[in-house]
C-alpha cells in the first residue's frame, strides 16, 4: 500500500495565494484610510474594496489597526518581504560606505522614495491616535522604531569620525530623526509643493550641514 504524498507545488500555490490576498486587503485599506480618514473606513468597506468577505479580511489581516500597522511597515521598506529595515541591502551598503557625506546622500534619497509613500499614511496615523488607543500605539511604536533606527546611523557617523565635536551620537540620532519625519515631507512637498528633487536635495544638505564638520576627511 503507497501513502500518498502532499504535492509542494499544491502548498506553494495556496501560500501565494493567501499573500495576494493579503496584499489586496491592506491596499484596499491603504487607500481608503487615505481617501476616507480612518475612522470613516469600515471593515466592510475595505472586504469590498478587496473583492473578498468581511470574515476574509479578519482572518487574512485582522481588524482595522493591523491593516493600518501593515500598511505602514510596507509603505516604510516599498514591499511585504520580511526582511528587517536594518537588513535591507541600501541599509547594508550604507553601512559599509566609508564616506559619511555618501551615506547621508544616500540617506536622503533613501527617505524621500520612502516618505512619498509614508506620508499619507503617516497623516492618517496622527489623525486617529488622539481617538484611537490602538492607533496611539502604533503611533508611538513607529517613533521608536525611527528614532532607534537613527541611533544607529548616527553611532556610524560617529565611528567614522563624521560628527561635529559639539554633537553627541544621541543628539545626532535626535536630528536625523526629526528631519526624516514623513510630517516633514508632507508639508513641503504635499502642502508646499515642493519637487521631489528638491526636498531630497535640501534634506540631503540639511543633514551635511548640521551633523559633519567642514573639516571632516573620510578615512582611507
Amino acid at each position: 500500500m503507497t501513502t500518498a504524498v502532499k504535492k509542494p507545488y499544491k502548498s506553494t500555490l495556496r501560500a501565494a495565494q493567501a499573500r495576494a490576498t493579503r496584499r489586496a486587503i491592506v491596499d484596499a485599506a491603504a487607500r481608503l484610510f487615505t481617501q476616507r480618514g480612518y475612522g470613516a473606513t469600515t471593515i466592510d468597506a475595505i472586504a469590498e474594496a478587496a473583492g473578498v468577505s468581511r470574515k476574509t479580511v479578519f482572518t487574512s489581516v485582522g481588524g482595522k489597526a493591523e491593516a493600518l500597522k501593515l500598511a505602514m511597515d510596507w509603505a516604510l521598506v516599498g514591499d511585504d518581504e520580511p526582511v528587517p529595515m536594518l537588513e535591507r541591502p541600501h541599509v547594508r551598503a550604507m553601512q559599509d560606505e566609508p564616506d559619511a557625506r555618501k551615506i547621508l546622500v544616500s540617506h536622503a534619497s533613501h527617505v524621500r522614495q520612502s516618505a512619498a509613500r509614508t506620508a499619507p499614511l503617516h497623516a492618517v496615523i496622527q489623525a486617529a491616535a488622539g481617538l484611537d488607543a490602538d492607533i496611539r500605539a502604533l503611533a508611538e511604536e513607529g517613533r521608536t522604531q525611527r528614532i532607534r533606527g537613527m541611533r544607529v546611523m548616527a553611532q556610524g557617523l560617529a565611528d567614522r569620525g563624521a560628527l561635529k565635536p559639539e554633537l553627541t551620537p544621541a543628539e545626532a540620532a535626535d536630528v536625523i530623526w526629526l528631519l526624516m519625519d514623513p510630517g516633514v515631507y508632507h508639508r513641503l512637498v504635499i502642502e508646499q509643493h515642493w519637487d521631489p528633487d528638491r526636498y531630497q536635495d535640501w534634506l540631503a544638505d540639511a543633514l551635511i550641514s548640521l551633523l559633519i564638520p567642514p573639516s571632516y576627511q573620510p578615512r582611507s
